[in-house]
């Protein structure tokens, strides 16, 4: 069990109790769709939620659309993977990350990583969290892709894959695309 930490200067009043309050964790998986463009934007209104701790494990295709410099949280990549464990007694990054986070969004999930996990793949930081995560936590994802990929019959096939494991679809939204196609 964690210790207690009193609340931070600036909650309200009526947020403190006699009684600690646990704060949530979201771990927010990014990977590589244009869309990963909005994560400094999607972390700056998590963080608006009074009690909620961030992390975000993005995959190394997903750097190209942001800036760290801009993610005011954790973030983890693989290169954290493997300089965290240098021996048997150590731990073990993608292990530790499942057992602190309560929830897990996958936003955005790009085709790449959504076959990798309808089919069991675990090659990377992200991946291999998805892959140890604890059924009994809910897991969201968030498909984003061009319309052509999403319409190509195997992405049906691979999203309720996924939402059979017991992850919850966030589905996609129709919109004028990076590319300038308009659809899903």
């Amino acid at each position: 069990m964690e210790p207690f930490s009193p609340p931070e200067p600036g909650f309200p009043a009526e947020q403190s109790s006699s009684v600690p309050q646990k704060k949530s964790r979201v771990l927010v998986g990014v990977t590589g769709s244009v869309a990963a463009l909005k994560l400094p934007l999607l972390i700056a209104e998590l963080l608006k939620i009074p009690g909620l701790e961030v992390k975000v494990v993005t995959t190394e295709r997903a750097k190209h659309f942001y800036n760290a410099q801009e993610i005011p949280v954790t973030l983890y990549s693989d290169e954290d993977e493997w300089q965290l464990w240098k021996g048997r007694s150590d731990p073990v990054l993608h292990i530790e990350l499942r057992r602190w986070a309560d929830l897990m969004l996958v936003a955005p999930l790009d085709a790449n990583t959504l076959a990798k996990l309808a089919n069991g793949i675990c090659d990377n930081l992200l991946t291999c969290v998805i892959r140890a995560w604890d059924l009994s936590k809910p897991l969201l994802f968030c498909p984003a892709m061009n319309t052509a990929m999403w319409e190509h019959p195997i992405t049906a096939q691979q999203v309720e894959q996924l939402k059979g494991f017991g992850y919850t679809e966030i589905p996609c939204v129709v919109k004028k695309l990076v590319c300038g196609d308009e659809g899903q």
